[in-house]
């Protein structure tokens, strides 16, 4: 409980004051004699009655739900589970997203703004689950497995059905920064779904959002995880530049060559990683997932590379027709014969996906 309510609640309920005598204490300075400090007035008796009625008062303001106490707990961060419904993306938390937090909680010596958490059950490994404070509830976590065992998750209990906890978590995460587009537009498609009916006007209404906005949020959320493969990271997912891409999405022409040259970025991105190369920004994944389409005027005959290591070309469909798929494989691209195969594999799906493959 907030010590501000709890104390408040304190002086409601207490029914009289209770009389206080200091004990002697040893002198701080030899020869100094400890005083007794003087008993406080007594209470007068026109005083009590008041009391009782304060008491009484107190209590109905409880019951009636104007007065509400808050319980907060000291838990273990190993028997709290995240709930599904929160939009923040628990598995891409790392110690360098929570640096601060974690060094705010070290120099405080402990955490101090609750997290809210609701009961759960028929779990035998977890008691409650997060609403709201997924980053503190990892970042305690991380703190108990690294030289900090005595750390307490501190969460504040609620009850809450799965919309009003949506709602809630919400309202925190778009106070976050740190929670990116693409995360929110998925839990919003989700929420969708399973609080509102499919029903983004109402979903609109209960979340005092604008149905345009709303609307752009989950057309978002409709790009295919093999394009966002592309990007270094979910973060870097934004709205305004991501909607042009998820509408190019849905033009069927469009469609095979975004995918592909999705498919060839994430292989880039990935031999960038493993060279400890800096990885390819947002605005230039997206300006190429969007030119890709111009570049293949013609699925049947227009040859296409895909690239290798650092943009050398791995290989290059030169035909697809009744007879047959022709491809290259170039000599230099910087890659094993295991991700070559692998980028064959890409090719033939591609051309499946245009109707060229050889399952036709």
């Amino acid at each position: 409980m907030a010590r501000k309510q709890s104390d408040y609640l304190a002086a409601l309920l207490a029914d009289e004051v209770i009389e206080t005598k200091s004990e002697p204490e040893a002198s701080a300075h030899p020869g100094t004699v400890a005083q007794e400090a003087p008993p406080p007035p007594p209470r007068p008796d026109r005083m009590r009655g008041t009391t009782l009625l304060g008491r009484e008062s107190a209590l109905a303001r409880v019951a009636s739900g104007e007065v509400r106490q808050v319980t907060q707990l000291l838990l273990d961060p190993a028997r709290v589970r995240v709930w599904k419904g929160n939009a923040r993306s628990y598995q891409h938390l790392s110690e360098e997203s929570c640096a601060e937090l974690i060094d705010s909680i070290i120099a405080e010596g402990g955490q101090k703004v609750p997290a809210v958490v609701r009961r759960v059950e028929g779990d035998p490994d977890h008691e409650f689950e997060v609403i709201a404070g997924t980053r503190r509830h990892w970042s305690i976590s991380w703190l108990r497995a690294n030289s900090y065992p005595d750390m307490h998750f501190v969460a504040q209990v609620v009850v809450l059905d799965d919309e009003a906890a949506f709602r809630l978590a919400d309202l925190e995460n778009r106070a976050r920064k740190d929670v990116s587009d693409l995360e929110r537009a998925r839990n919003y498609a989700q929420a969708l779904h399973d609080h509102y009916g499919s029903h983004m006007t109402r979903m609109a209404d209960r979340l005092k959002l604008s149905k345009g906005w709303l609307s752009k949020m989950l057309k978002v959320a409709s790009i295919p995880d093999v394009v966002l493969s592309a990007f270094a990271s979910p973060a870097d997912v934004q709205l305004k530049p991501a909607y042009p891409l998820a509408q190019a999405l849905d033009d069927r022409v469009a469609a095979p060559a975004i995918l592909g040259e999705a498919r060839s970025i994430a292989r880039e991105q990935e031999e960038r990683r493993a060279n400890n190369s800096a990885a390819l920004g947002a605005s230039e994944v997206i300006a190429r997932l969007l030119a890709a389409p111009k570049q293949v005027k013609d699925p049947v005959n227009t040859a296409r590379t895909y690239q290798g290591a650092f943009g050398r070309p791995a290989v290059t469909v030169q035909s697809a027709n009744r007879q047959g798929v022709t491809l290259r494989l170039h000599a230099g691209s910087g890659v094993d014969n295991k991700r070559l195969l692998e980028i064959v594999l890409d090719a033939l799906v591609d051309l499946e996906e245009v109707g060229r493959g050889l399952q036709r």
